[in-house]
């Protein structure tokens, strides 16, 4: 008896092609994936300044993860935290492009 059927997909992100095995009912999960990440990836390269891929990945990787914590409704801020201290925080999650830009 065999298991699931499995293929392997080709995706393109950023010019470069990354060979990919998936079961074969996610093949059209794995091609849109692809997809929003190549978006996502090349938005933050032009920007402007000049990322490695490793880089802009990373970046890609922490704004996606954020969007599907509040998504999710996950509250990253410890209840009971202060005004204050929510503020910077909320701040500091959106100065993560321009802080990781500047250290490259």
């Amino acid at each position: 008896m065999s298991g699931p059927a499995s293929l392997t997909v080709t995706v393109r992100i950023m010019g470069r092609e990354y060979s990919v095995a998936c079961p074969q009912e996610e093949h059209e999960a794995l091609i849109a994936s692809a997809e929003f990440l190549n978006e996502r990836m090349n938005a933050i390269r032009k920007r402007g300044k000049a990322l490695g891929v490793e880089r802009i990945a990373v970046m890609a990787a922490l704004n996606i993860a954020r969007e599907l914590l509040e998504h999710q409704g996950v509250e990253p801020i410890a209840p009971g935290a202060n005004a204050k201290t929510i503020e910077r925080l909320s701040q500091l999650c959106l100065d993560i492009d321009s802080t990781l830009a500047s250290t490259d």
